[in-house]
């Protein structure tokens, strides 16, 4: 049998089913999901020493079993000491089952280790029906070993969704499992 990740199990059984009731949907295909994946981590500090952005693809890596890829400036800024080419960041784009399978691990096993955790805000929607998670720290990622770590640094996770609006989309993350906050 082929491998199928759990959360892509729980989408087909569970969570389309569950949004065709929500929204009377005539065909699962009118159903929204996840597209895409994107993790984002910028590294200003990068500007003045190289081995930032080796660490950062890194970490990257490890957490999403993807490889990583620098992102490069597109325009000379002088108050930040920036250079057109200049490695400032790191990303990673996750889809199919690379994506349900990091997704069932920071739900199940990341967001839980952050610090004080009462749901993440609901504010991250930009209107289209995509949602961006700011995490603080990388470190609760099991992943990451913080002995070997030379700095802790936050990312930025975007869910793509093909839904059409905000509130199908928050529909969808809800039910797959992504903990919002209780107002």
């Amino acid at each position: 049998m082929a491998y199928s990740p759990r959360l892509k199990d729980k989408y087909l059984t569970e969570v389309v089913p569950a949004l065709m009731k929500q929204f009377n949907y005539k065909s699962p295909m009118q159903v929204p999901r996840i597209s895409k994946i994107c993790l984002n981590q910028g590294l200003g500090i990068a500007n003045t020493d190289r081995k930032f952005i080796d660490n950062g693809i890194n970490e990257l890596t490890m957490i999403t079993g993807q490889k990583a890829v620098s992102t490069k400036s597109r325009k000379d800024i002088s108050n930040f000491k920036l250079r057109k080419g200049n490695a400032i960041g790191v990303r990673v784009t996750l889809r199919g089952e690379r994506m349900f399978d990091f997704l069932d691990r920071l739900i199940s096993v990341a967001l839980p280790r952050v610090r004080d955790f009462r749901g993440v805000n609901d504010k991250g929607f930009d209107g289209r029906g995509n949602y961006t998670l700011g995490i603080t720290e990388q470190i609760i990622f099991p992943e990451i070993d913080i002995d070997k770590l030379t700095r802790i640094n936050g990312l930025d996770i975007t869910f793509v969704t093909s839904a059409r609006n905000d509130r199908e989309a928050q529909a969808l993350l809800k039910e797959l499992g992504i903990p919002f906050k209780t107002k």
